[in-house]
């Protein structure tokens, strides 16, 4: 039976990961300063650890028989009001985290070390413009400032691995969603605020969206994100790797699909607030070349978070 250690565990990608890795016969350690929020943790054990601090990180990667491979998403991060609002403390948090993991996991004699980056690492782009590959993050022009941190974990990993001679593997994530994620409280990402709105309002009824709603994203469900990481973790493809959903959908478009699936009439109202980028259009050919895909379409997977986040809203307003 492998052994792994899955850090950022009380968060919603690592959450579903977990129960990926229990279903591929993993013993599995989570750690993370928080339990889960949604439901119980399917990890064999869990430590409440902040991993900001090196000595927590060590205890993390600590075990008698040592770990076969550590899967580090544990970030500072959120939506974009969040990222736009809290720079600082993200750079801080995050980089410390992964200073600190990455360290200790050398020193514990990690072999396959997994590490969580984001297409947030890509400068802008225009609607339309043409797929770019891994190799287009240089030169460096991040948005924003989770994105140059990321940009710089990534190179640290690299750099670890290459001196003391162990596998990294690092995917960019495009923007992820499903059940159990963030769904209100300023960190939500946009799925699940758009879910939240319309479950807010009436048939008929008006909800808020930043910006002229013409910003382009692709949004990619969770368990084709949980399949892409495990492949990639047990494949020889070296460098980062995007992962995501090759459908293109604007902001508008995305509230469509939201109405569509709660069979609501939705008027949306065009408000000043944090946007980010017109657009990002990535190549998912390296991926692809290891059999994954994602099989969900943004429509798949709104249809399975719409009910979740609409249950979580009857049941807030029932407190």
């Amino acid at each position: 039976m492998k052994k792994a250690l899955v850090t950022g565990a009380g968060g919603f990608i690592a959450h579903h990961l977990i129960k990926r890795l229990k279903r591929e016969n993993y013993w599995v350690r989570g750690a993370d300063i928080k339990q889960p929020e949604f439901s119980k943790s399917s990890a064999d054990e869990f430590k409440i650890l902040d991993l900001r601090e090196s000595s927590n990180c060590e205890q993390a990667v600590k075990h008698p028989n040592g770990f076969d491979e550590v899967y580090h998403l544990a970030a500072d991060m959120g939506g974009m009001g969040f990222i736009h609002s809290a720079a600082c403390d993200i750079m801080r948090n995050s980089a410390l985290i992964n200073i600190h993991m990455i360290n200790a996991a050398i020193h514990s004699g990690i072999k396959r070390y997994f590490f969580s980056s984001s297409a947030c690492i890509y400068r802008d782009m225009k609607i339309g413009e043409p797929e770019m590959t891994e190799e287009g993050a240089y030169p460096a022009m991040p948005d924003n400032e989770y994105g140059w941190e990321k940009l710089y974990a990534e190179r640290m990993a690299l750099a670890y691995g290459k001196q003391y001679g162990f596998t990294v593997r690092i995917a960019r994530f495009q923007n992820c969603f499903g059940p159990e994620g963030t769904w209100k409280g300023g960190r939500e990402k946009a799925p699940a605020a758009i879910c939240r709105k319309v479950a807010e309002a009436e048939d008929g009824g008006t909800i808020e969206v930043w910006g002229d709603g013409a910003a382009v994203r692709s949004y990619t469900y969770v368990d084709d994100m949980v399949d892409g990481i495990f492949r990639l973790m047990q494949s020889n493809l070296e460098g980062p790797t995007n992962i995501g959903n090759p459908e293109y959908v604007s902001v508008n478009e995305l509230v469509s699909i939201v109405a569509k699936v709660a069979n609501k009439k939705i008027k949306v109202k065009h408000i000043d607030g944090p946007v980010g980028v017109e657009s990002r259009n990535f190549s998912n050919n390296k991926i692809y070349s290891i059999c994954w895909k994602a099989k969900f379409s943004t429509e798949d997977g709104i249809r399975l978070t719409y009910p979740w986040v609409e249950s979580q809203v009857k049941a807030d307003k029932l407190k």
